[in-house]
């Protein structure tokens, strides 16, 4: 698949999963080392504690920096440094390039965490190109409440979390469920339940979990594997230093607990066959490297600028 165009690079096809060659995965990873770039410069400016999460935080501690085969940027913070975070964009993101995309800033936007969006960009899910909330490149924002302490308050938590998830979902699962009957399902819930009232209810949930310290935090609105309720408390209470492509970001100083609660034995590196990207993509266009990075930093990060583009 060739790519053409100085600036940006577009590739479509209609509702068919565009596969990436590693030089065009490589190009997406410095697009979202650049997003990166910014959230960290928001929040070491304005003390805002944060952390790579995921494969993100994988990647900064098996690989130092993305894992070969990774196609998104991860980070992860509490409710009340996200808040802060939030309120430092308004006056200090870089709006000329990126746009923080949440239920209150998007009226169409139905994710139960942020998302930081690259102008200029387009990035579509496959399954997705129905959906009207704003498009590009993204780093994930994913914000961490307390889970109640107990056996039954925690899975009533546990089963509120699911319903408003599924909630959320609605608007995708009416086109993308398995079944026509859970399509249809899917569907009234999307036209009964308006999204406001779901964001209310949520956000009525984590402000009454987090009025005092629990032994377990967790993103409402996207699921931990393994049935795990949340992960531990203690690990967002301490951030260090990490480099990852060279670069220094924040990560959990408890890191190794985190990722074994995460992905058990996170240093062995899965089969060949599970070595790829994770999001299937039906339109993507990107930004050349070459206009974000200087040709000396591009060739530290390995990314070699092809004649055709110079």
């Amino acid at each position: 698949m060739k790519l053409n165009g100085r600036k940006k690079d577009t590739v479509e096809q209609n509702n068919t999963e565009i596969i990436l060659s590693d030089q065009e995965l490589r190009k997406l990873q410095l697009n979202l080392l650049e997003m990166l770039i910014e959230v960290d410069r928001i929040c070491r400016k304005y003390q805002i504690a944060y952390s790579l999460d995921g494969g993100s935080l994988l990647g900064a501690v098996r690989h130092g920096g993305f894992i070969p085969w990774d196609d998104d940027v991860d980070v992860i913070m509490r409710r009340k440094e996200y808040q802060r975070f939030y309120k430092a964009c308004k006056r200090e993101l870089d709006q000329k390039r990126f746009t923080l995309q949440e239920y209150r800033t998007d009226k169409n936007y139905r994710w139960g965490y942020a998302k930081l969006r690259r102008k200029g960009t387009e990035f579509v899910r496959l399954g997705q190109e129905h959906m009207q909330s704003t498009r590009g490149i993204f780093l994930d924002i994913f914000v961490v409440d307390n889970v109640p302490d107990g056996y039954i308050l925690r899975r009533l938590h546990y089963m509120a979390c699911y319903v408003i998830r599924k909630l959320l979902y609605s608007e995708l699962g009416m086109k993308a469920a398995s079944s026509g009957l859970k399509r249809k399902w899917f569907g009234c819930l999307y036209r009964v339940v308006p999204r406001d009232t779901i964001f209310s209810w949520r956000n009525r949930i984590a402000g009454r979990c987090n009025r005092k310290r629990t032994t377990l935090v967790s993103h409402m609105t996207y699921p931990y594997p393994h049935g795990k309720y949340g992960m531990p408390a203690e690990c967002f209470d301490e951030m260090m230093d990490m480099q990852f492509e060279g670069y220094s970001f924040r990560v959990f100083k408890e890191y190794d607990n985190y990722l074994r609660e995460l992905y058990g034995d996170y240093r062995k590196l899965p089969p060949k066959e599970e070595r790829k990207a994770h999001l299937s993509v039906s339109k993507i266009q990107l930004l050349e490297p070459e206009d974000i990075f200087s040709k000396e930093e591009l060739n530290r990060l390995g990314y070699y600028v092809r004649e055709e583009n110079k």
